[in-house]
């Protein structure tokens, strides 16, 4: 059994399309009985409009908020 690792960037979980490409991808290998550790990025431009949104709202906004707010973009690809 291997240790597969795979990352996805935004432009690769961007659409519903993407996303269940990439999950059919992740099943695939997990069905052939390889371990996996799968990282992925926020969809698309997700990450950019978090930091203008933020930058909006404070000029330097506090990084452990910044931090938890951007997150947000990676719990989107993940759920």
């Amino acid at each position: 059994m291997a240790l597969i690792v795979q990352k996805y960037g935004g432009s690769s979980v961007a659409t519903p399309e993407k996303m269940l490409f990439v999950a059919d991808r992740i099943i695939k290998e997990r069905n052939k009985g390889n371990r996996m550790v799968v990282v992925v990025s926020a969809p698309g431009d997700t990450t950019d409009h978090l930091i203008d949104f933020a930058e909006k709202i404070s000029k330097e906004p506090d990084t452990r908020e910044l931090d938890m707010l951007l997150s947000t973009g990676e719990q989107q690809s993940i759920a």
